[in-house]
């Protein structure tokens, strides 16, 4: 499933307590850069944060014949995105903590 269909699900069962969204992810993301590493199939994504925090994601092909930039693009800042999700919910759950 996608993190889109995911939400969608949530919606559909009424989970509406305080959550971390697709959409908020997007919105804390200020700027993203991509690094392919010359001969090989190595690709890093660099995304930066409105709080100018950096997150890195990584995606590398076995077989240089698979290789494909867009597709390792793409895997990469997935691989980047995850690890926000992770963040923002440490900090949510931190919030809930103070209240």
């Amino acid at each position: 499933m996608t993190d889109k269909e995911i939400e969608s699900e949530i919606n559909a069962k009424g989970l509406n307590a305080p959550r971390i969204t697709p959409d908020r992810i997007e919105e804390v993301i200020s700027s993203e850069q991509y690094h392919i590493f010359d001969g090989t199939t190595f690709t890093a994504c660099l995304l930066t944060l409105i709080n100018g925090y950096t997150v890195i994601g990584e995606s590398a092909c076995a077989s240089s014949e698979n290789f494909d930039a867009d597709l390792g693009r793409k895997i990469a800042r997935k691989n980047a995105v995850n690890k926000i999700w992770a963040l923002e919910g440490y900090l949510l759950r931190q919030r809930l903590a103070d209240l």
